[in-house]
């Protein structure tokens, strides 16, 4: 299936905006007017700039460079560090042209926030993208500003979806999905890290461990990922009566392992809230 885009520019090319620019170069995307990228290295921008398709240019060499690459864009993705969202939006608004999208990957920033800086005529949409992006293997939350139209949300949509899956949910539930989906990678990678311990204290080596770690991790997803049950029936599935695996999950129940999950996602909500009212 074809993806057909318009002209498309990006303000800060940091990891997740590279991750996005990879998944517009893949053969079944086209962005007509090509993609545009600024940053503040030179050296980077000179990386992206490299690339077929994509012209970056270097805002400490070319003052103007996020007004140039704004202009005529129909879709304005703001990838710069949270703190430095307002500046940058000041700097651009009168550059955009009526009817542009634009879309924040700035963590904790809002819709608010960005349409109190930017011309009516523009339209916002908020975006919490993971890092699995950079495999194209992302789960993004999107959530449309007051002005956007259904077109609007559907071309943020359709740009995230070149790097994975993407759900629509109302801005009140975005930080919520931030400690799921946003930090949920590190949740991963957290119990790896652990289950990798636990088998070098049983006295495999690292590289034994980490064959056996990763490999049923990716087992298990894959599984998953072809299966048509939940999680529940997989892991009934595995856990035969009286058996060492139903021993091991008693364990977990017993140390409150969904409070836990509870009260990591409570703390890391209440962060959320505490950056977006800084």
């Amino acid at each position: 299936m074809s993806t057909e885009l318009p002209t498309i520019a990006f303000l800060g090319a940091g990891s997740m905006a590279r991750a996005i620019i990879s998944g517009l170069l893949q053969p079944d995307v086209t962005v007509a007017g090509g993609i545009r990228a600024t940053n503040r290295s030179s050296e980077k921008a000179a990386e992206l700039d490299a690339l077929e398709g994509v012209t970056a240019t270097a805002t400490e060499t070319d003052a103007d460079a996020n007004r140039a690459a704004v202009s005529g864009a129909r879709l304005v993705v703001v990838a710069v560090k949270p703190a430095m969202v307002p500046d940058l939006l000041r700097e651009i608004a009168d550059a955009l042209a009526p009817g542009t999208v634009v879309v924040s990957v700035a963590a904790g920033v809002t819709v608010a926030t960005f349409e109190a800086l930017l011309p009516e005529s523009v339209s916002v949409v908020r975006s919490m993208p993971n890092t699995p992006a950079v495999v194209g293997r992302a789960v993004t939350g999107v959530s449309a500003g007051t002005r956007s139209s259904e077109a609007d949300l559907a071309l943020a949509v359709a740009l995230f979806e070149t790097v994975g899956e993407v759900l629509v949910v109302p801005e009140e539930q975005i930080d919520a999905l931030s400690t799921i989906s946003g930090s949920g990678p590190a949740y991963v990678f957290y119990l790896m890290e652990q289950l990798t311990a636990a088998a070098v204290d049983k006295g495999f080596t690292p590289e034994q461990a980490r064959t056996m770690v990763e490999g049923t991790f990716r087992g298990a997803s894959e599984m998953l990922a072809v299966s048509d049950v939940d999680p529940t029936e997989l892991r009934r599935r595995v856990t035969s009566p009286k058996g060492t695996t139903e021993r091991a999950v008693a364990v977990l129940e017993q140390a409150g392992l969904k409070s836990v999950f509870d009260e990591a996602t409570d703390a890391a909500l209440a962060r959320a809230k505490e950056l977006a009212a800084s």
